[in-house]
């Protein structure tokens, strides 16, 4: 119980940590706060590391994290979880079952929708498939065109959500398959460019769904050094706009807090990545004016 309640303090004290808000409004008594929860790259990690675990020693872990996320909701219940992709792969217990177990875990922790990771095709696409009746929550991904393959209509490209009349747009993106996925595994999958599929679905979050909050699951990495082509989530960022978060995996890059990027209208996006195994998570709180103005902060949480 000493270490829930320090994690809960922890959870508190970090969150104020503040990244500069999204505009220069103030904001009054009538601030409405929508947070976001989110993990990458779990990798079927289940349990928490042991204590002989080098730097990672007594972190993680599923029951720590649920607790976590218990105690934020309680705090706030207009809070979304979120999962950007390679939920599989990692440790026993998805050699054993195939991914199962992950997504029952997922679903008793309220996830509220997940994009798809390279690893998540491991098992094939047809595994990815068997496995989706234990997931209570919905995948999305804007930029695989599942069509010709079994996932086709079970993998939508975005979802709304509505938490005290603030209306929240999240769609997914993932890397490019080929040469990370063998062919067989995918089957028909077909990639579309992560950028033009993004300024498509920030407009129609925007323009015809009418959100206020835009955010976007990724999997094509945080930022790629060495190739400036490669689309990665900070040049997402730049080459687009609308979009107010972008979460990201792939690269199990450990941000403290979300980097600000300026978009193509010089207007601020954050884009946040925790790590991998489960061991932090991120927690990116929104704060609404009573003119739907945005300002933000966040942080990644220990677990």
């Amino acid at each position: 119980m000493k270490r829930r309640a320090f994690i809960q303090q922890t959870a508190a004290s970090t969150a104020l940590v503040t990244l500069g808000s999204l505009g220069l409004q103030s904001f009054s008594s009538k601030t409405k706060k929508i947070t976001i929860l989110h993990t990458n790259d779990v990798h079927s990690h289940i349990d928490p590391f042991g204590p002989d675990d080098g730097r990672n020693a007594n972190k993680g872990g599923v029951a720590r994290r649920a607790s976590l996320v218990e105690s934020i909701r309680k705090n706030n219940p207009n809070t979304l979880l979120f999962d950007a992709g390679d939920i599989f792969q990692g440790t026993p217990y998805f050699n054993y079952y195939g991914g199962e177990l992950e997504f029952k875990l997922m679903s008793m922790l309220k996830y509220d929708c997940a994009t798809i990771g390279n690893h998540d095709f491991d098992n094939g696409i047809e595994g990815l498939y068997a496995q989706l009746p234990h997931a209570k929550f919905d995948f999305i991904s804007a930029n695989y065109d599942f069509s010709n393959t079994v996932l086709d209509t079970h993998v939508k490209p975005y979802k709304t959500f509505v938490k005290d009349g603030i209306k929240i747009g999240v769609f997914g993106l993932g890397i490019e398959l080929n040469g990370l996925v063998l062919a067989s595994q995918f089957k028909e999958t077909k990639y579309l460019n992560p950028i033009e599929i993004s300024q498509d679905m920030a407009r129609i979050l925007k323009d015809d769904e009418k959100c206020d909050l835009i955010i976007c699951l990724s999997h094509l990495g945080y930022n790629y050094k060495n190739n400036d082509q490669k689309a990665s989530d900070l040049t997402l960022a730049r080459a687009t706009k609308d979009i107010d978060l972008i979460i990201g995996g792939h690269t199990h890059t450990f941000l403290p807090k979300p980097t600000i990027e300026k978009n193509s209208d010089d207007k601020n996006v954050l884009v946040n990545q925790v790590g991998c195994y489960g061991l932090y998570l991120g927690q990116v709180d929104f704060y609404f004016d009573s003119n739907k103005n945005k300002s933000a902060d966040g942080a990644s949480i220990i677990v």
